[in-house]
């Protein structure tokens, strides 16, 4: 017996998908998805070897330049005085061919130490070895000078009177400051 209540059945649609078409569209989907982020893995992994590589050279590469100019400076320093050695040599030469003379006359002895003095004064410049020789009335300057005494001068105050002791800078840096006399206030 049939009831007139019940609806009779539907044949299967075939505009909508089934379950299993619908699970196995998910399934590629996330087999596309799962493909995609294996490759970007891959990927990211190749970056990272390569960033890691990249690294690692220039990390040597600085240790390198580092250890480069520390060998530099350690030469430098090595043979810095040898160029001043080399220009004190004839100064050297003219002292003792000075002393080997026996017989010199006081004005020998005079024009042979001063031309020593100008070798000396040579190989110091040109090591960038420069007096400091302030002149009388000069300002005093206390990086480069060293007063000694203030004194009543009739000069303006706080500058140079006397030097005693001329001072030396080496490559623009005070080696020894100039000995000097000041004029006190009034």
């Amino acid at each position: 017996m049939t009831s007139e209540n019940t609806p009779p059945k539907e044949a299967p649609s075939t505009d909508h998908p089934s379950p299993e078409e619908v699970l196995a569209a998910a399934a590629a989907t996330e087999a596309d998805e799962l493909a995609a982020l294996a490759a970007e893995v891959a990927d990211l992994k190749a970056k990272n070897a390569d960033l890691a590589d990249q690294f690692l050279r220039a990390k040597a590469e600085a240790e390198n330049a580092r250890r480069r100019a520390e060998e530099e400076i350690a030469k430098t320093r090595k043979f810095a005085v040898e160029g001043f050695a080399e220009g004190l040599l004839p100064v050297l030469d003219s002292l003792e061919a000075g002393l080997a003379v026996q017989e010199a006359t006081a004005a020998q002895l005079r024009e042979g130490t001063e031309a020593t003095l100008q070798q000396l004064l040579g190989a110091l410049a040109r090591n960038k070895v420069v007096p400091i020789a302030p002149a009388t009335g000069e300002k005093f300057d206390p990086h480069q000078h060293q007063a000694i005494s203030m004194v009543p001068a009739e000069q303006d105050p706080n500058t140079v009177v006397t030097v005693l002791q001329k001072g030396y800078l080496i490559a623009e840096r005070v080696l020894r400051p100039a000995l000097v006399t000041v004029a006190a206030p009034k």
